[in-house]
């Protein structure tokens, strides 16, 4: 019997409840919400990438130290300091961004309770059905376009180079943004959750040199946004009217209206295919 007491005395005592108060659950809420809100904002920006990334140089870490790697501990303790300020000037537009949001939301906007039916699938039928007519449209005419189909990960930093339209998606609005001598036809469109957000957007270009030399700027910029984001960028050549798709750094050219819709159906999130009756079919024959 006194063995027993001696062993609950030593390994089981410490599991004992600790006294709470009201101050108590109070913290406990406030870590939980702010620990959910860095997840969703991880969630939503280039920074789940660099999480990833450090949840393998921990476990690189881990390794060492249970192994006794006396080199790899010296590298990263030194390296620590210097990591955290280069992550710090790299993401520095998605930290401004974060706290911008914090300030613009309401209460019920940051509440953890939301409809996620609306974000499992991002883009409506209409609203991809609208993007295919749009970009073959133009493509029949030779304007270029560029549309950046955003997917898990926003393109906030990009977004505030452009101007902010916030109109649901419809081939018009899109035919006439890129519309020659027009305002805004110049630049990026980014589409998220079945509105077009921005027009006029800046796009980082790609430094890939495999690219071929008869692609000009606008093919560089869609590959760009694709090595920095999962979207899903289209876009429409002005000097050959050809249809390309850029998405995880890769180049898809001439596509066409199935496959462009394949790929924005598996992009907003839908399980299936459906093969409905087009409009572009009907001026194939």
């Amino acid at each position: 019997m006194e063995k027993i007491q001696t062993f609950f005395k030593e390994y089981v005592a410490w599991l004992s409840m600790p006294d709470i108060n009201l101050v108590d659950i109070i913290e406990i809420l406030i870590i939980a919400f702010a620990v959910y809100q860095i997840v969703i904002w991880v969630k939503d920006t280039r920074a789940w990438v660099l999480l990833k990334g450090i949840i393998v140089l921990v476990i690189i870490w881990l390794l060492a130290a249970i192994f006794n790697m006396n080199v790899l501990l010296w590298i990263f303790q030194n390296v620590m300091v210097i990591g955290i300020t280069a992550i710090v000037v790299v993401f520095q537009p998605e930290f401004r961004n974060a706290l911008e949001q914090i300030g613009r939301k309401s209460f019920s906007s940051i509440s953890p309770f939301e409809d996620s039916r609306a974000k499992y699938e991002r883009y409506s039928d209409r609203s991809i059905q609208g993007i295919v007519k749009a970009v073959y449209e133009m493509a029949k005419v030779k304007t270029g376009a560029l549309i950046v189909v955003e997917q898990e990960i926003q393109c906030r930093e990009f977004e505030r180079t452009g101007i902010p339209i916030d109109a649901e998606i419809s081939s018009q609005l899109l035919i006439n943004i890129f519309e020659h001598n027009t305002p805004l036809h110049d630049g990026a469109v980014i589409l998220r959750d079945n509105r077009v957000v921005s027009a006029t957007c800046y796009l980082p270009l790609s430094d890939n040199l495999e690219l071929s030399k008869e692609l000009g700027t606008r093919h560089r910029a869609g590959l760009g946004v694709s090595e920095v984001s999962d979207s899903l960028t289209v876009i429409v050549s002005e000097e050959t009217g050809m249809v390309s798709i850029a998405r995880e750094g890769r180049l898809q050219r001439n596509v066409d209206a199935d496959t462009l819709e394949k790929m924005l159906c598996r992009a907003s999130g839908k399980t299936s295919y459906s093969s409905r009756k087009k409009w572009w079919r009907g001026r194939k024959k």
